[in-house]
């Protein structure tokens, strides 16, 4: 099968991927594609800027947290109706999990899905240099088919043509484009990375602005050439994760997604609601009661520290989800959402905020990052999701700490090596209804995940 496709590659992080993919991305969509947009890695940020360039869900494909089969059918998955796919690849283009297993790269990823690599080169403080960086990742591995270059933060014209030529002299390699030096096109962070775009402001029309400039000094014509010209696909693997005809609902799913909340793997989502779940979003932040005739609950991850005062002010909220667990009603809940269901999150200026209560314990903001990293995880009791004994993988990132549990953890963590040991995660209520951590899962990782929540949200209430 043939697909045009191309991946967006730095050569570290902080290269200007995010910049350029979704610039690109919108271009391509001004244009009239209808591109399929992913993210290497396990990011959530970066996903929502391509999914609003591109106006279509973006997906996430890693290597490490999913088989092979299972990336490349996420891939195949993410293709339906689209006649482009753009990946964005994560950290420098041969940076991956050097652990147990290793992996993860976007080398890896390109490899797999035999996609030519446009490398971005961040040219600030470089001039020549450039060419031996290009020939250097050029030479690293000859299976990755760096096809072109995009220079970034060039001070001027002068400056890029000088790095040009040089590229193109020394490295063999065609540069196709670049973008000047600007602070208009840099994308407000905070603490976990990049703002993201859940909470609304200018970002639209940055994008969109973004994609204007690009158009000027990019080529996208030779872009969609090499895009165009890379080899048939591999084999698309068998169904695993997605049915080959997705089910009917058999029970409904709220699904927390506003300002606070918004940190789900596309695919999580769209197997749930393959295999038989409706989902309603809601808003904890806005919203007083919870959708109708709902049997289960998901709450991801985000910036619930951040819209801490409204998430306390909204009683009527949290008492509804109160007692939607004391009425045994499945929910799971992934990072932030384990900090709304705990007493109170204590925020970066030490001030207290009240929460749900479900969780003893406080989560209190830390003034630096507290664990991130791929992580292996062993089910040390039966919860919502999985059986004691299953094996799972993910991800974890938080600057927040709570208490490890003391009573019925939900995992063991067997990787990385400063995490094994460690108890992770609470299964609590009076059916053991509930299910919080910090560890974020890809329900590719094994599809009884989304399957074994959907089956007892069915047991609670059936459509």
């Amino acid at each position: 099968m043939n697909f045009p496709r191309i991946v967006i590659a730095g050569v570290s992080s902080s290269s200007g991927k995010t910049t350029i993919s979704s610039g690109l991305t919108a271009a391509l969509a001004q244009r009239g594609h209808k591109v399929a947009a992913y993210k290497c890695g396990p990011d959530y940020i970066d996903p929502g800027y391509l999914t609003l360039a591109s106006n279509n869900p973006c997906h996430n494909l890693d290597s490490w947290m999913l088989s092979k089969d299972a990336m490349t059918e996420v891939f195949f998955h993410g293709l339906k109706n689209r006649d482009i796919a753009l990946v964005e690849g994560v950290m420098g283009l041969y940076d991956g999990y050097s652990g147990e297993r290793p992996g993860g790269s976007t080398a890896e990823i390109a490899r797999l899905l035999s996609a030519p690599v446009i490398l971005l080169v961040n040219i600030s403080h470089m001039a020549e240099s450039a060419a031996a960086i290009v020939l250097g990742y050029k030479n690293l591995d000859p299976r990755i088919n760096i096809a072109g270059v995009i220079l970034n933060q060039a001070g001027s014209t002068r400056h890029y043509e000088i790095c040009r030529k040089a590229i193109e002299k020394y490295a063999s390699t065609p540069v196709i484009g670049y973008l000047l030096r600007n602070k208009d096109l840099v994308i407000p962070e905070r603490h976990l990375g990049l703002k993201t775009t859940s909470e609304g402001g200018e970002l639209e029309t940055f994008i969109q602005n973004l994609a204007t400039r690009i158009e000027s000094t990019i080529d996208i014509d030779r872009i969609l050439e090499i895009a165009r010209n890379a080899p048939p696909l591999p084999e698309k693997p068998l169904p695993c994760l997605f049915p080959e005809t997705p089910a009917c609902p058999v029970t409904r799913i709220a699904v927390a997604k506003d300002e606070a909340f918004s940190f789900y793997y596309q695919a999580n989502l769209d197997m749930l609601s393959d295999w038989g779940a409706e989902l309603c979003y809601f808003s904890p932040v806005h919203d007083t009661c919870l959708p109708p005739d709902i049997g289960g609950i998901y709450i991801g991850g985000g910036f619930p520290e951040i819209m801490a005062a409204e998430l306390s002010a909204n009683q009527p909220m949290k008492d509804t989800l109160t007692k939607a667990a004391a009425d045994g009603m499945p929910i799971y809940a992934e990072c932030g959402g384990l900090m709304y269901l705990s007493e109170a999150i204590e925020d970066f200026d030490s001030t207290k905020y009240l929460m749900l209560g479900l969780l003893p314990g406080i989560s209190v903001m830390q003034k630096k990052l507290h664990r991130l990293g791929y992580t292996r995880a062993a089910v040390q009791n039966d919860n919502i999701l999985s059986a004691k004994g299953t094996e799972l993988r993910g991800h974890i990132f938080h600057w927040s700490k709570l208490p490890s549990p003391q009573t019925k953890p939900a995992y063991t963590l067997l990787e990385p090596a400063e995490f094994v040991g460690q108890n992770e995660g609470f299964i609590i209520g009076g059916s053991t209804n509930v299910l919080a951590s910090y560890l974020h899962l890809h329900f590719g990782t094994n599809p009884d995940l989304a399957k074994n929540f959907i089956r007892i949200s069915k047991d609670f209430c059936t459509i």
